[in-house]
């Protein structure tokens, strides 16, 4: 029979019933061990019962690879927000790019319930990364924050990076805790680090504490700490609601996930708030506290931190540093965070055009999540529209396209790394053009000539490197390849020297950090912040086909470099080039000047294979004869660089 295999909901239609309804499948509760202790899974929390007092938000800060987020899961587990389990390594390093590295790569929060000497406290964490690429993380989470816990490795002692992130903290007027972490390792020196820590910080040895974070010991005495001497937040619950938005994500069902911080009032669903920065007004749906998932609330008083949902659909409705507030309840904005000054462009082109919109519509959600990062619509003769990006670093923009390509399956093609340079015009024709005298150059194609200009400054960065006194001779040989000045030499200690070197971003922008690693060993350490700009040598070097100039290929580069950046950029043209019919010039130049010449060969026939001995002037006519016709097509001949010829020139590669 061929109604035989038919559903039971076909049947009864059939029969002219309508078909029983189908249970609704709701998602199972969270795990106990996902819930802070003593809730159920159908209750939502009252934070009601942690007032101003007892509250306290805190960051941990310290350098690569410390033991940050090694001591954020044992204070996870310690007070039982999450399971003792031999599986919690980096609980709140949620991105896949953040466990393939091993670093953290966003700021994330989480809040802790904890009980000391009989009264509960409610301890929000915050665990940043520790790369100079993400200080501006650091510097937005100590916004939130009134107390930092300061890790350094008791093997390691003090890095770059450990210097940096202290004078963040200790700028923003913060209480900070210094943690000795990893005093289990075999070479571990804790006295040593003590000392380092005493003549640097000005921090007294009885005020540290010694740690082992992955064996958990001694890890209690830190929470301890935090309550005893990191201040409450400055607020109250009567004031109107100030919201801080310092971080926020995107998802496809619920809109814009907002991470706020209670500097007055308090908030609930069904609120009706406003934006300063946008004017616009939303309703709250949710609002809950991050441990470190989910978990919704009641509300959310003054002094603590959680997340907003309200309905929020446009990426660009959440800006990082905007303050939300009741409706007919306008507040004073709080300052929010200075923009960040991006360090190192790059282009980036979808890899084929039809993309376009995708990639466009990936980038806006992605510099959701991070704000550094500086957006411009650019277009590419070879490579088609795209976008020219403002990146903090290098390390940065590998991260952002790796998260590109896990999160939004988005293939893209990314230009080698540039720095933007400054030009002071001496043109009255040029200042009235461009409406001032000092333009910024992004791109090769607009830098001025020489002669409308008076000067030319390129960037520069003060950098701090920390390494074994043993290495300073190849490390300072480095920094002088570098055109670095020397500022500044201080001993830590006998064995540990650190060196401030002013720096052109350019020539520490590609491989200089891994050039530093393999001279020390891997021991030295490196972190720079900017130090403005200074007049430079600078000059635009084109590059040539058969005397034909090909814009794409333009770069920007000191005199002194030239040569250098030259030869390297000929040689791997006529690599990618594939040969023609006729000989090909590849030349690097600088103004009528040619600085560096590769020549492609071109195919050649052997006229001469049906010559079997005989007069010599037979075969000179035959080739010379060769020889005047690849002339006569060379002048012809049109050099077309092919697409992909271009994307291995133009693209970011390590093997230099």
């Amino acid at each position: 029979m061929v109604l035989a295999g038919r559903p039971a909901v076909w049947w009864a239609r059939l029969r002219g019933r309508r078909p029983a309804a189908r249970p609704l499948r709701l998602p199972p509760p969270l795990p106990a061990c996902e819930r802070p202790y003593g809730v159920r899974a159908e209750e939502k929390l009252d934070m009601s019962m942690y007032p101003v007092e007892n509250i306290r938000n805190f960051s941990i800060i310290a350098h690569v690879d410390h033991g940050k987020s090694t001591l954020a899961d044992r204070l996870l587990e310690i007070t039982g927000t999450i399971a003792k389990t031999g599986r919690n390594k980096q609980v709140l390093d949620k991105l896949q790019v953040e466990r393939e590295r091993g670093i953290t790569v966003k700021a994330q929060s989480a809040s802790l319930f904890y009980s000391h000497e009989g009264v509960n406290y409610l301890l929000n964490l915050i665990d940043t990364p520790g790369h100079v690429d993400f200080s501006y993380e650091v510097s937005r989470s100590l916004s939130a924050c009134q107390g930092v816990i300061l890790v350094v490795d008791a093997n390691e002692g003090i890095q770059a990076q450990t210097v940096a992130n202290f004078y963040l903290a200790f700028e923003a007027q913060l209480a900070i805790i210094p943690v000795i972490n990893k005093i289990d390792l075999k070479n571990a020196d804790p006295e040593r680090v003590e000392k380092q820590i005493e003549k640097l910080f000005d921090i007294p040895i009885d005020e540290c504490v010694r740690i082992s974070a992955k064996q958990g010991k001694n890890v209690e005495k830190v929470l301890q700490k935090v309550i005893e001497k990191i201040p409450p937040p400055h607020c109250n619950t009567a004031d109107p609601l100030k919201a801080l938005v310092f971080d926020s994500t995107f998802d496809h069902y619920r809109g814009v996930i907002a991470n706020i911080a209670l500097f007055g009032g308090q908030i609930q669903k069904g609120h009706k708030i406003v934006s300063a920065h946008t004017k616009k007004r939303y309703e709250v749906n949710e609002v809950g506290i991050l441990s470190p998932n989910e978990q919704p609330t009641h509300k959310l008083y003054a002094g603590q931190v959680g997340y907003l949902i309200a309905g929020m659909k446009e990426v660009t409705e959440a800006q990082i540093g905007d303050t939300l507030f009741l409706f007919k309840q306008p507040v004073e904005p709080l300052p929010g965070f200075k923009s960040a000054k991006p360090m190192v462009f790059a282009g980036m082109y979808p890899v084929d055009q039809t993309e376009y919109n995708n990639l466009k519509s990936a980038l806006e959600r992605l510099t959701l999540n991070d704000s550094s990062v500086h957006v411009h619509r650019d277009s590419s003769l070879a490579l088609g529209a795209g976008w020219r990006l403002g990146f903090l670093g290098l390390l940065h923009m590998e991260v952002f396209n790796q998260r590109l390509e896990q999160e939004y399956n988005m293939s893209v093609i990314l230009t080698a790394p540039t720095v933007p340079y400054k030009a002071v015009l001496s043109s009255a024709k040029l200042i009235k053009e461009y409406g001032k005298k000092e333009i910024t150059i992004i791109n090769p194609a607009q830098f001025p000539d020489k002669l409308s200009v008076s000067e030319y400054l390129e960037p520069t960065v003060l950098g701090t490197i920390v390494t074994p006194q043993e290495y300073i001779g190849k490390i300072i040989a480095l920094c002088q390849d570098c055109r670095a000045v020397q500022k500044d030499m201080l001993y830590i200690d006998e064995h540990r020297v650190m060196l401030k070197y002013l720096f052109p971003l350019n020539e520490i922008v590609v491989d200089f950090y891994d050039t530093l690693k393999s001279l020390s060993s891997g021991y030295a350490s490196f972190d720079y912040e900017d130090a403005g700009y200074q007049a430079a040598d600078l000059i635009k070097m084109d590059i040539l086909l058969n005397g034909n100039p090909v814009e794409e290929l333009a770069t920007i580069t000191h005199n002194d470099k030239a040569y250098t950046t030259g030869k390297f950029l000929c040689e791997r043209l006529k690599d990618a080039i594939p040969r023609q019919l006729f000989e090909i010039a590849i030349q690097a130049a600088i103004g009528k000047k040619i600085i560096a010449r590769e020549t492609l060969k071109a195919y050649r026939k052997n006229v001469v294979a049906k010559c079997y001995g005989g007069d010599i002037t037979r075969r000179m006519k035959l080739l010379k004869r060769q020889a005047e016709g690849k002339k006569l097509m060379r002048k012809i001949g049109n050099v077309e660089v092919p697409r992909d010829a271009f994307i291995r020139v133009l693209k970011r590669q390590t093997d230099k």
